[in-house]
């Protein structure tokens, strides 16, 4: 037994030995070259809750799950009955509060014909008197009625300027009406596909309730994890490619973010000893254009590698071994 011990020692220092051997080779072997960079991750793209903005109740859904729609599409309509309603009420006040005006502004007219006869008759009045063909008593007379002129003036252009706020009371309301029933048709902000059906018609919504999760296909982009030294040789716009398990083109991209602060990585990273290091997030995304030439293949979630070139490496041609063969130009568009 005794010498056994020796052979087993010797048998663990040459599995350490190889071992270690390994992992260098592996890493000369499989390491990318100086002035590009890698990341695994997924396919994603924002989902964004398509939500009632009132309270309301649905009546009908237009869409099914999986499908594509485009911006402006309409995906589901609300309810308008009630609406429509208060909206013609208050189109009505609105006429209602306009005629008032009119009249207003009528007896305004007459309130300064008023005025102005008062204005002539308390003139001749005073040259009478001073003249002493009529007494100072009838002057001061027209004098008063001059000052009631005014006054049932004064108050006739008040009442047109609270007749014209009505007006515009009434209109804004109008337009309230108006907005609420136009919000009422839930339409597509941006090209996507139905992730989820959320309600069904016939149920009552309060405001703010979803109706359907839309999943954004105008962003598709890979999240990836570089340390600092990498990160600070990453730009916004830099050149990419993507290389996902299930085809075998590199696919080309950019990076449309870089995250501005350190943060530990999440578990789906390789090893302990990478997730313990504090990295920097950086998105690559796929042109929009590629995106909407092969919109019916693309699906979220697809696993792959994310490849970045560096600042400063240029006019290094782009490692095929690691990255793979790009898709062919006549694939791309316009190609």
């Amino acid at each position: 037994m005794k010498y056994l011990r020796p052979l087993i020692a010797a048998i663990v220092i040459l599995a350490t030995i190889a071992a270690i051997g390994w992992y260098f080779w592996g890493q000369n072997a499989n390491g990318l070259p100086d002035g590009f960079a890698s990341g695994n991750g997924r396919l994603e793209a924002d989902q964004i809750d398509i939500a009632t903005k009132i309270p309301g109740r649905v009546a009908e859904i237009r869409v099914s799950e999986g499908e594509l729609v485009q911006p402006g599409d309409i995906l589901a309509v609300m309810d308008t009955r009630e609406l429509e309603a208060q909206l013609a009420r208050a189109k009505a006040d609105a006429a209602r509060a306009a005629s008032q005006v009119e009249e207003v502004r009528a007896l305004i007219e007459q309130r300064r014909a008023e005025h102005a006869l008062a204005e002539d008759e308390f003139a001749r009045a005073s040259q009478l008197a001073e003249r002493g063909v009529n007494s100072q008593a009838v002057a001061d007379q027209k004098k008063t009625r001059l000052v009631t002129t005014q006054a049932v003036l004064n108050v006739a252009l008040a009442q047109l300027n609270t007749a014209e706020r009505g007006v515009e009371a009434a209109n804004a309301l109008v337009v309230q009406y108006e907005t609420q029933v136009a919000d009422a048709v839930l339409t597509a902000p941006v090209l996507g596909r139905i992730l989820y059906r959320l309600a069904q018609p016939g149920e009552v919504l309060g405001g703010g309730g979803k109706v359907i999760t839309l999943l954004d296909l105008s962003q598709v982009y890979m999240e990836m994890f570089l340390p600092a030294d990498q990160a600070m040789r990453t730009g916004l716009g830099a050149e990419a490619r993507i290389r996902l398990d299930s085809i075998p083109y590199a696919i080309p991209a950019y990076v449309s973010f870089v995250s501005p602060e350190a943060q530990f990585t999440p578990k789906q990273v390789e090893t302990a000893d990478e997730r313990e290091k504090l990295m920097f997030r950086v998105k690559v995304r796929l042109p929009e254009e590629l995106v909407k030439a092969y919109i019916e293949q693309v699906k979220t979630g697809l696993r792959g590698v994310a490849y970045i070139r560096l600042a400063g490496v240029e006019d290094l041609p782009w490692p095929i071994e690691f990255v793979g063969q790009p898709i062919p130009a006549d694939a791309l568009p316009g190609g």
